[in-house]
């Protein structure tokens, strides 16, 4: 079954407002997850054209399908800040908020006199949260940044693929992802220690590529102290083994994974290599590094020979951790993504509506929710103006006369 929207904000973060001064991706989805749990998302678009990712891929009438999801539960207003006067709003609406995002190119925001140093004057409790390419200092400051280009310097895209042949980009802006992730955790910190009166507001400056780096696991001790420098190894993993993915009777994929000591025998057992569960060359993993392409013959030969589904059951039944490889469809059909309510029914307006992917984690207590799908563009631009900043119908005429709003 599809989840419906959740009617009431009943997230951990009710009571914060984020003021979103962000596009595209990796601003907005940092604040579209701290909406989703509860936060006052006010998002800063320009007049007349609003976010680009309001037309970026698949399209619902002249919407993007996108926006809908990453728009959920904010609230749309127009501000021009170029204009002297659209960055004056701006610096109002700051002084009433908790946080801030921007992913805009360093020095920018100083530009228009929104700066930390620019704000902190009328709210130094302001949690100032920037994304960037490569962070706000350091040689590379100003260069563009996009995902791509930082995945690939953060030595990420290095590893991904298979050896001798160019890097794979993962079919995802993952970067962005793993950015807002940080810069959500980076928030949040920083919200607990003003909570807690150890410091007011700060900056949390979060660089891309860095968030990236963050990810290496081993990579850097590995070439710090022994030299090593880890190259792609197409579907397997680096010095664990056995963890592959393997073609099946019916040509689907399935991913295995048999590298605990005691989960290679149970699996080497059930394929019907008794020879290796009992071979003490491999009963640790140090071994089987050694006896790699034995192995995954071996694996791969079983697969091949029985269909994906029964391969699965099989290995699941003596607890070797075994799984298919989804497209959209399946997750779509799957009982265990519906259970888990992955999948939220969104109303549009009042004769359409939309699905887009639930959030996680789970908290039983105070559950993070969609209320409404990604907003009109400036829906909210006079509500928040007037009930927020007390102005009045002069003053809001006025900056629409002058195209502020």
């Amino acid at each position: 079954m599809l989840k419906e929207s959740t009617p009431a904000n009943t997230g951990p973060l009710q009571g914060i407002r984020i003021l979103e001064l962000g596009q595209l991706i990796a601003g907005p989805f940092t604040t579209t997850m701290l909406g989703y749990f509860g936060a006052e998302v006010i998002k800063i678009e320009p007049p007349g054209i609003g976010d680009p990712i309001r037309r970026w891929r698949s399209m619902k009438g002249d919407t993007s399908l996108w926006w809908y999801s990453i728009g959920r539960n904010k609230k749309s207003v127009t501000v021009d800040l170029r204009h002297p006067d659209g960055q004056a709003v701006v610096r109002e609406l700051a002084a009433h908020c908790d946080v801030l995002v921007e992913n805009f190119r360093p020095g920018v925001m100083e530009e228009w006199q929104l700066g930390p140093e620019d704000l902190k004057a009328t709210n130094p409790d302001l949690v100032y949260t920037r994304i960037s390419g490569y962070g706000q200092t350091g040689p590379y400051a100003e260069k563009p940044g996009f995902a791509s280009v930082c995945e690939g310097i953060s030595g990420f895209r290095h590893l991904i693929g298979f050896p001798g042949e160019a890097p794979v980009r993962p079919n995802l802006s993952l970067g962005d992802s793993i950015a807002s992730l940080h810069a959500i955790i980076g928030i949040l910190m920083a919200l607990n220690a003003r909570e807690r009166g150890v410091h007011k507001g700060q900056v949390v400056d979060v660089a891309l590529y860095e968030t990236m780096f963050n990810m290496l696991e081993s990579v850097v001790p590995e070439y710090a102290e022994e030299g090593i420098i880890r190259e792609a190894s197409g579907t397997t993993l680096t010095g664990i083994v056995p963890t592959n993915t393997y073609r099946c009777q019916d040509d689907k994929f399935v991913i295995i994974g048999g590298n605990g000591d005691s989960i290679f025998k149970r699996l080497m057992t059930e394929i019907g290599r008794d020879d290796f569960a009992a071979d003490a060359a491999m009963a640790d993993n140090a071994g089987r590094v050694v006896h790699q392409q034995k192995i995954d013959d071996a694996i791969s030969l079983w697969c091949s020979q029985h269909p994906i589904q029964s391969v699965i059951e099989r290995l699941e039944a003596v607890r070797v951790p075994a799984g298919p490889i989804y497209n959209a469809e399946d997750m779509a059909n799957d009982p265990h993504f519906q259970a888990r309510g992955l999948f939220e029914k969104v109303a549009i307006d009042a004769s359409n509506s939309v699905t887009i992917p639930g959030m996680c984690p789970k908290l039983d207590g105070t559950p993070g929710g969609t209320q409404w799908a990604g907003p009109s563009l400036g829906q909210h631009t006079e509500q928040v103006l007037r009930e927020l900043l007390n102005m009045s119908a002069d003053k809001l005429e006025s900056l629409k006369n002058n195209a502020v709003i």
